[in-house]
């Protein structure tokens, strides 16, 4: 079926707020829209008529009262998992992307720090001062000069290969270099993300963002619903209960963020996983190959739960693992700066990082402010305590995948512990994981991990 109109004359709707924060709903141009097909689906499982009879219907009706009436007035919410929409959320802090993020049936992509010229890119700054910018803007400033200084030293330290191509060559060299310099960048460096979901899962989403502790994201959550309304005016309301609003706003100053008073390195805090039972799935265990996943159903075994600390950039790479439960951590200057970014500098640069490390941190004491806020002045190459509790089958697939030479080392080293740790307790169970074994070194390869317009 072609749409009805050309893509240059589709209409999306766009949502502003504070600063350069806009929300855009993708409009598809598809003549049988998100509502409309829940609407079908809705029909197809109370009626054996068939989907030509209710696409009649559909024709002849529209979905708009069938859908304001059934899905939003008596509370079907089965019928809005059965229309998906896309929103583009622009020019938003990471603490926003991570907070839209949080959340198991998240679907979507963020943009990569590796790709985004930080040189203009605006950073956040919610307390406004001559003082709090200048923090942010010497961050900026580092990363940029590291950034230049570092690709020269990492080709004199990993020089170019006879058969391998200039091209993806030089793509590696930076991407290692932004690998180490992405710590210097403050939480409030500004990203897009894209946001895929059904009609239920925004409005549920909905439900606890406009109540989070930060301001920027209840302004995120503001333009999310505005788009929304207007897009599929008869899938979402404007109405509050008051009971629902007053426990999530309490629930979510109480829960959002986490920083364990009691941080430990790394361990295997819990193990909930019953070996017994576990016991009847050894030759499934045994008898998988690489590449393959673990059947979900082994998670009905249990969880086990990992703590360790990780620098705030490697935990926006974890947290992209929505089959696990994380806790958010609240990024602070409590558990110092991660030990792997500095030694990989020259030694001028690694002296002017642990001096500029070390000023910045009294500056941001100095700017008196929340905990939550002082997020946004704070480098992501900081450490943070993390929570992270899965079932075997979920955590088995975090470890293959995070434990390999193309992934970023703090988040490798961390990957690889728990997977040393899942071999001593679940190997006698069967559990055997497939891991990339090779050492860390420099890999070429990474510079092709790419996404390209071509010609």
């Amino acid at each position: 079926m072609k749409n009805a109109q050309s893509i240059k004359e589709l209409e999306h709707y766009t949502a502003k707020g504070p600063g350069n924060l806009m929300v855009l709903a993708l409009n598809t141009g598809s003549t049988i829209d998100p509502e409309a097909q829940a609407m079908l689906a809705a029909l197809h499982s109370r009626s054996i008529g068939g989907i030509n009879h209710h696409l009649e219907v559909l024709a002849e009706k529209g979905a708009d009262k069938f859908m304001s009436t059934f899905y939003v007035g008596y509370g079907h919410k089965s019928i809005g998992d059965n229309g998906s929409a896309t929103l583009f959320i622009e020019n938003v802090s990471m603490l926003v992307a991570k907070a839209v993020q949080d959340w198991p049936l998240y679907s979507g992509q963020e943009a990569s720090t590796r790709y985004i010229d930080f040189a203009n890119q605006e950073f956040i700054d919610p307390v406004g001062t001559k003082e709090s910018n200048a923090i942010l803007e010497k961050w900026r400033a580092f990363y940029l000069r590291g950034l230049e200084e570092m690709v020269p030293v990492l080709k004199e330290r990993f020089p170019k290969g006879e058969k391998e191509k200039e091209g993806v060559y030089n793509k590696a060299i930076n991407a290692r270099a932004f690998d180490t310099m992405r710590s210097f960048l403050p939480a409030g460096a500004t990203t897009n993300v894209a946001w895929h979901g059904n009609l239920r899962q925004f409005a549920d989403k909905l439900l606890v963002l406009r109540h989070h502790p930060l301001q920027e994201v209840r302004d995120t959550a503001e333009c999310i619903e505005e788009s929304l309304l207007k897009t599929f005016p008869n899938s979402f309301s404007e109405q509050r209960y008051e009971a629902t609003e007053s426990f999530n706003a309490s629930q979510m100053a109480e829960l959002t963020y986490f920083d364990d008073d009691k941080p430990v390195d790394f361990e295997l805090s819990h193990d909930g996983v019953d070996h017994e039972q576990l016991a009847h799935y050894k030759k499934v265990m045994q008898d998988r190959p690489a590449k393959t996943e673990l059947p979900k159903l082994i998670g009905e075994c249990g969880m086990a739960q990992f703590r360790f600390l990780l620098d705030f950039g490697s935990f926006r790479d974890i947290q992209r693992h929505r089959a696990v439960f994380q806790q958010m951590p609240l990024l602070t200057l409590n558990h110092g700066f991660g030990d792997w970014y500095l030694p990989e500098l020259p030694d001028a640069l690694r002296k002017d990082a642990e001096k500029l490390i070390d000023e910045q941190s009294e500056a941001i004491k100095k700017l008196k402010t929340t905990p939550e806020i002082e997020q946004y002045y704070i480098a992501m190459g900081f450490n943070t305590t993390n929570r992270i509790t899965g079932t075997l089958p979920a955590l088995t697939y975090l470890v293959e995948i995070r434990a390999t030479r193309f992934v970023h080392p703090t988040l490798r080293l961390r990957a690889v512990q728990m997977a040393e740790a899942m071999e001593k307790t679940y190997g006698k169970d069967g559990l055997i994981l497939h891991l990339d074994n090779d050492p860390d070194r420099f890999d070429v390869k990474r510079g092709e991990h790419d996404i390209v317009q071509k010609d």
